[in-house]
């Protein structure tokens, strides 16, 4: 998949897009000074409210702090905020790219509109409403999202879903779906218009790569009440410092105070929270899937059971040619080669299956095109073929085949028959081959299942996500197609009825719920599966019921889109488990620095044996806002989730972020003091 904007790319593509966004994300870092957006994240008010009060004491003389000392923790604490604001302009940064491109393409668009008495006149496609009726022509944009009335057309969606292959659309059934924005290729749609100005695909697209309408999950505002919580809790303890030290017979500088409070608050966690989710999201548009809230994503991130459609997720979309069987009398080149000739003039998938499968086991001469006269699959015939001379290929089904030949059913040869019985019991698709009155042989198809995907399912195991395979099949067939694929559970001859069933059923038993599907007989299960994933080629109905739309309409995705929901909600728990543990180290570098001179007895906590107070308080600051320069390329890339159950999953980031976070910030602490005491700075 090639995206034009959000596409990862090769290592100097990305730092020239870096390059490009740095820029714009610096000025934004100063923008986002004002206190009206400050205030979405309070820690970081927090710190910007106490970055101006050490600007104001740096104007007032304090003997227990040096002019020097105390405009170096003023640069420093507007330098976490100016940091922390920068992070997040950077995670918008890289969706405001991607939809100032998808934008572009929409400037000016007109429409063909039918009018009440049936005429059509032009109209800016921004007066569209819901119901209205368009006609598009080809080589036109499609100009809003809807559903295809009338005709049968290939639509090139590159400008949506970045791919440039054309896909085909039609009235009626599953793929009457189509986005606005996108280009038709060739004849005419009458498309009537299923979204109003302002909620169409694109800029549903726009809206959450920019984040302008991304709003705060559950987790998320439970993460922020913890914040405010321990940002309180440290606010109270820091202020009533000061009448103890009074008390005792001192007093503490207030920059110090103002120093403490920034150190003990979870800073670094809340100066990445806005860019962790931001980043989220932007993961979630990288793989082309429009998720109509946060709340589907962290849901996926907790996903336990998995329903996925057979027939393109497991399987390839299309059965495919596997195995040939030759008639008595008929070599295997013989059938290969007329199998071969014979769906020459078959563009169907199962037809290209059987010549890739027939020129990868045989070395086989090819008639040249100008002798051929291609006879196309139709569903009225049920054949595809070609004639070479007076020599008639034909390929098809059963029946169809033995019509063209003259036999009737009883009278197959037997070896034939037990293969075409065989081929039927095991869930696969007999075809047969013949030139002429001769028949050759017959042709396997057979659901193939792809590549990786039973390693797919193992890792998702290991997780504790369990898949259950969702078929029409008989349940023989699918028993065997779910053993070869490694799924955990099948659902036979399933039907909307049963599908709603299993899903309710998971749910009742305390698990969250994600399935994907295309028609309006899935659009009941996408509505009560916690995590829905429609087909943006499929029904309307499907991709109203669902809570995310996969423009690149693969199902297969839905196992990505779970990766990247359990790495934002890993990311986030990692992060604020290393922000909290942060905290220890500034506890024995801060406190003993300020009370040393009013109780001895504490100098025993110096543990890292810090030089002096000032070169202190001044180490924790610069770490406190080092350390979030430091972890903005993991808020932005996202923790790697392995294969695990969450309970190991669990206990590796406590080990990693939790006791890191305890160990990293005494030797960075440590460190800092070694240089700015060398450097004489304090």
């Amino acid at each position: 998949m090639n995206l034009p904007v959000a596409d990862l790319g090769t290592p100097a593509s990305q730092a020239t897009r870096l390059r490009a966004l740095w820029r714009p994300a610096l000025v934004q870092a100063f923008v986002k000074l004002d206190p009206r957006q400050l205030k979405r994240s309070p820690v970081m008010l927090v710190v910007a409210v106490a970055a101006l009060l050490t600007t104001v004491l740096c104007l007032t003389p304090d003997n227990g702090v040096s002019t020097g000392v105390a405009v170096q923790i003023t640069l420093w604490l507007w330098f976490t905020v100016l940091f922390a604001n920068f992070a997040e302009a950077l995670a918008e940064g890289r969706g405001k790219a991607r939809a100032d491109s998808l934008r572009a393409g929409s400037q000016g668009l007109q429409a063909r509109r039918r009018g009440d008495d049936g005429h059509f006149s032009t109209v800016a496609a921004g007066t569209l409403v819901k119901g209205d009726v368009v006609q598009v022509r080809a080589g036109e944009l499609i100009p809003a999202d809807g559903e295809v009335l009338e005709g049968i057309a290939a639509v090139n969606e590159a400008a949506i879903t970045g791919e440039s292959a054309p896909v085909i659309r039609e009235s009626g059934g599953d793929r009457s779906a189509v986005t606005g924005n996108t280009r038709l290729v060739s004849d005419r749609l009458l498309v009537r218009i299923t979204s109003n100005p302002g909620d169409s695909t694109l800029d549903r697209m726009v809206a959450l790569v920019e984040g302008a309408k991304r709003q705060k999950t559950p987790n998320e505002v439970a993460l922020d009440l913890l914040l405010i919580g321990l940002t309180l809790v440290f606010l109270i303890v820091v202020v009533t410092l000061q009448p103890f030290a009074r008390f005792s017979g001192a007093g503490l500088p207030l920059i110090f105070l103002a120093a403490l409070l920034v150190t003990l608050i979870p800073t670094t966690i809340g100066g990445l929270l806005s860019a962790i989710g931001i980043a989220g999201m932007d993961r979630l548009v990288r793989l082309n899937v429009i998720a109509r809230s946060g709340r589907a994503v962290e849901a996926a991130g907790d996903v336990q059971t998995l329903l996925l459609d057979k027939t393109g997720t497991i399987t390839f979309g299309n059965r495919r040619c596997t195995a040939l069987h030759s008639a008595p009398g008929v070599t295997p080149e013989a059938l290969a080669h007329a199998a071969l000739i014979a769906s020459l003039g078959d563009d169907t998938a199962e037809g290209k299956s059987v010549a890739e499968f027939v020129r990868t086991a045989y070395t086989l001469a090819e008639p040249d095109a100008a002798e051929c006269q291609t006879i196309a699959f139709s569903a009225q015939t049920r054949l595809s073929g070609v004639d070479v001379g007076q020599q008639r290929y034909r390929k098809g089904a059963v029946d169809a085949v033995l019509d063209v030949v003259g036999l009737a059913d009883a009278h197959l040869p037997a070896s034939v028959r037990a293969e075409v019985e065989r081929i039927a019991q095991s869930g696969g698709t007999p075809l047969l081959v013949c030139i002429d009155a001769q028949l050759m042989g017959a042709i396997h198809l057979k659901d193939v299942v792809k590549p990786g995907i039973r390693e797919r399912f193992a890792a998702l195991r290991a997780m504790g996500i369990g898949t259950v395979m969702i078929t029409g099949d008989n349940p023989l067939t699918a028993a065997a197609i779910a053993a070869e694929a490694g799924v955990d559970d099948v659902l036979a001859q399933a039907t909307p009825e049963k599908k709603l069933a299993r899903i309710r059923q998971e749910q009742a038993q305390g698990r969250l719920v994600a399935m994907c599907g295309d028609g309006a007989n899935d659009a009941p299960a996408l509505a009560q599966a916690d995590v829905g994933v429609a087909m943006n080629e499929g029904t309307q109905a499907a991709r109203e019921a669902a809570n995310m739309v996969d423009l690149d309409s693969d199902p297969t995705k839905l196992l990505d889109v779970v990766q990247v929901g359990k790495a934002l909600l890993v990311t986030r728990g990692a992060l604020t488990t290393f922000s909290i543990a942060n905290d220890v180290a500034k506890y024995f570098a801060i406190l003993p620095a300020l009370f040393a001179a009013i109780y001895p007895q504490l100098g025993v906590l110096n543990l890292m044996h810090l030089h002096s107070p000032q070169s202190a308080i001044l180490s924790a600051i610069v770490f406190n806002a080092l350390i979030i320069v430091a972890l903005i390329p993991l808020a932005l890339r996202g923790v790697p989730v392995q294969a695990t159950s969450a309970a190991q999953l669990l206990r590796r980031n406590l080990l990693i972020y939790g006791v890191g976070g305890l160990v990293v910030p005494f030797a960075g602490i440590k460190s800092i003091d070694l240089l700015l005491t060398a450097l004489n700075l304090v």
